[in-house]
């Protein structure tokens, strides 16, 4: 099925309710069933949201007769289906402090974060856990406590924090900021990672992608060259255009003339001002083993 939408039917819905209601009680169970609407723009829509056929069929009832990764991506649709459609959960924002005596003076520490007072849909599904078996404790969460309470000691880590740059793009996070941006389309984002990777503009390590030489000469050549064909705004407003062209409302031919004309004489004028060797080779005070040239590197 091909469907980008994110909206149930009403007989989905119902039958989370019963499935919530039954494994974990009438107060993780809402009134009304939630809705939700698709943030990216043309999206096929003309069916509902990919969903367990039957939400009674709990994943470990069926588990026998699906291999791994099958299981795996039915567990996690599964999750999250049910999830959609349980009550929120109520968080207070905590901070406390721990008071020890020591030989000779009172250390004291603070820790900050959150106490869940009600898990809500937490407690079958938090995003970014999806491993089964993932024994990981969720970032800024603490444990109940009550006002002097005594707690021991299982583990004192003396680490040293530094201040970190943002993290890499995954596969994810860079899905989302293409959305923000309105590049895309939820049908042509598996394309583009693939070609970041087949092309080996970037590689992906513990799904993370790292930039590869030939990306940083690529984008810097893009950048400094075809800089309107790689903005942000041009890249969407042509998607827009190209989304009322398949809703009928423009002509593809007009389009594509107006786009192709000035791309072409562009690209004509950069292959005579462009010389392949400043982009290929690095200047550098060492003998280049392939000419012999002390000037550059090939």
């Amino acid at each position: 099925m091909r469907t980008d939408s994110v909206a149930l039917s009403t007989q989905a819905t119902d039958e989370a309710r019963e499935v919530i209601t039954s494994m974990y009680g009438e107060e993780y169970a809402i009134d009304k069933p939630r809705v939700f609407k698709s943030r990216a723009k043309n999206a096929q829509e003309a069916h509902e949201a990919v969903r367990p056929t039957a939400i009674i069929n709990h994943p470990e009832k069926i588990k026998s007769a699906l291999s791994s990764d099958q299981y795996k991506l039915y567990r996690l649709i599964w999750m999250r289906t049910v999830a959609s459609q349980m009550a929120l959960a109520r968080l207070d924002a905590t901070s406390v402090d721990i008071v020890t005596k020591g030989a000779d003076k009172v250390y004291s520490f603070r820790a900050t974060g959150q106490i869940i007072r009600f898990a809500g849909f937490m407690k079958l599904y938090i995003e970014g856990t999806d491993d089964e078996d993932q024994q990981e404790e969720v970032e800024g969460m603490l444990p109940a406590l009550e006002e002097n309470e005594e707690i021991s000691c299982q583990e004192l880590c003396p680490n040293q924090h530094f201040t970190q740059p943002p993290p890499r793009y995954t596969e994810a996070s860079l899905v989302k900021n293409l959305e923000k941006h309105g590049i895309g389309r939820p049908s042509t984002y598996a394309s583009i990672m693939n070609t970041l990777v087949t092309r080996k503009y970037v590689r992906l390590e513990k799904r993370a992608f790292y930039t590869e030489d030939i990306g940083i000469v690529v984008s810097d050549l893009l950048s400094n060259h075809f800089t309107k064909y790689v903005d942000y705004d041009f890249t969407a407003k042509f998607e827009e255009e190209l989304d009322a062209v398949s809703r009928g409302e423009k002509k593809w031919k007009p389009l594509l003339k107006e786009y192709w004309e000035p791309f072409v004489a562009l690209l004509q004028q950069k292959e005579k001002e462009i010389n392949k060797a400043d982009i290929t080779t690095e200047k550098t005070d060492k003998i280049c083993p392939e000419c012999k040239n002390v000037t550059h590197r090939c």
